[in-house]
């Protein structure tokens, strides 16, 4: 079933893309991607057997043919036709360990982490990758970030690096909600801390203004 983080993922994938699916879980992306025709082909990977069994299952259920790799992302996928990947799902340093095993042949990524977005960010670019789009979808009262990710060079700031390039307004309002009750639990002798997170929220509000 596609929710709104796999269409956003989706959006990011070309015609001309061969793409790899990682921690593909029930293949419902790789599924949309081949039935509507959006890439060159796709494949799917899972370290989980039992998801990549469900994975199986559901793409014989939906009359396609879609190659799976029981991998721990490209560890043990031997295709060298494969230049798009897509991680999502998972956290950030499982993110860059699935980057640090690809191989250079790989020419985008398209990643959704479930956490330390400004972190990644950061890490990326010490792997001479750069985030040329991003976007912060709402789905089942959560926001997901997906990254447009590839080796093209892209100056960054502070901000893009802290706060992303997203132009969803509704979500950095729902970060400046977040930056309000971190304030809110610091005690009020911790006075750099507190600043801190105020400096946050200042910023996050001229994003808004700007967009």
């Amino acid at each position: 079933m596609m929710n709104q983080k796999l269409k956003a993922i989706a959006s990011f994938v070309s015609k001309y893309d061969t793409v790899l699916d990682t921690c593909c879980d029930h293949a419902y992306l790789a599924i949309y991607l081949k039935k509507n025709k959006l890439c060159k082909e796709v494949y799917a990977s899972d370290i989980n057997p039992n998801a990549l069994a469900v994975a199986k299952k559901n793409i014989a259920g939906a009359k396609l043919e879609i190659k799976t790799y029981l991998s721990d992302g490209l560890k043990t996928v031997d295709n060298k036709d494969i230049d798009t990947v897509v991680i999502a799902g998972v956290g950030a340093d499982t993110v860059l360990d699935i980057i640090r095993s690809a191989p250079s042949s790989i020419k985008k990524y398209i990643i959704s982490s479930n956490n330390h977005l400004a972190y990644l960010r950061h890490k990326l670019r010490k792997y001479n990758l750069y985030i040329q789009e991003e976007v912060a979808v709402l789905d089942k009262h959560k926001y997901y970030v997906v990254m447009l990710v590839t080796k093209d060079y892209v100056k960054d700031n502070r901000n893009t690096i802290r706060f992303g390039k997203s132009k969803n307004v509704e979500y950095f309002r729902h970060l400046i909600k977040k930056e309000e009750k971190v304030v809110d639990r610091i005690p009020k002798n911790k006075v750099f801390r507190r600043f801190r997170h105020k400096q946050n929220i200042k910023t996050l509000q001229k994003l808004i203004k700007r967009i």
